[in-house]
């Protein structure tokens, strides 16, 4: 009986132990993560047809909404509305910055971006390139987007795009803090943006 006992209080401080370890791995990668840029490398284009990459991204902190130019009202509402809060927030334009990047590429080239962009805020800063380079930075930074025929029995013909709505806000290392959804409370959004200036 007695050695039953050591045998079930061995057997109970082993997996004490196992649980303790697998913890431990859980919050270290947490911790990893949490202190790593977010995303992926990538190289785009803006209008004026510069390179920017993820180091752009550091330094100051960033608000970054992906989007087309095709989109009828999601893209420009959020657009205005991220060019008057940035406004609020940081009326100088020293302490923030902010990126549009199509998830539409076929269509909207670094120069249709750029004046895309450039109609409704000189504080945002159009993305596009190659096809493959930024669909495969829009996977990188967990975007969803997906191409929908307009007339389900022509699926070669006009499309839209389906994708996240969310303005992703990144602090001044690269790293994710938050989000601003969309039709979120005017109030909250620049809170968001003064919290993320402040560190």
């Amino acid at each position: 009986m007695k050695k039953i006992r050591i045998a079930l209080w061995i057997a109970v401080a082993f997996f004490a132990a196992l649980l303790g370890a697998l913890v431990y791995t859980a919050t270290a990668e947490k911790q990893k993560i949490a202190g790593a840029a977010f995303g992926v490398p990538f190289e785009l284009t803006d209008g004026a047809g510069r390179t920017v990459t993820q180091a752009d991204f550091t330094g100051k902190p960033t608000a970054l909404f992906f989007g087309f130019t095709h989109c009828p009202e999601v893209c420009p509402t959020t657009l205005y509305e991220l060019n008057g809060w940035m406004e609020k927030v940081d009326p100088q334009g020293k302490s923030l910055q902010a990126y549009f990047v199509t998830v539409d590429p076929e269509r909207d080239t670094p120069e249709i971006v750029g004046q895309y962009v450039d109609n409704v805020s000189k504080r945002i800063v159009g993305l596009s390139g190659a096809p493959d380079k930024v669909m495969d930075m829009v996977k990188g930074y967990r975007v969803y987007a997906k191409k929908v025929p307009v007339d389900e029995s022509k699926p070669n013909g006009d499309y839209s795009m389906d994708h996240t709505a969310s303005v992703f806000l990144l602090d001044a290392q690269g790293r994710f803090k938050s989000t601003i959804a969309y039709g979120e409370n005017a109030d909250t959004a620049v809170k968001k943006l003064e919290n993320l200036v402040a560190g």
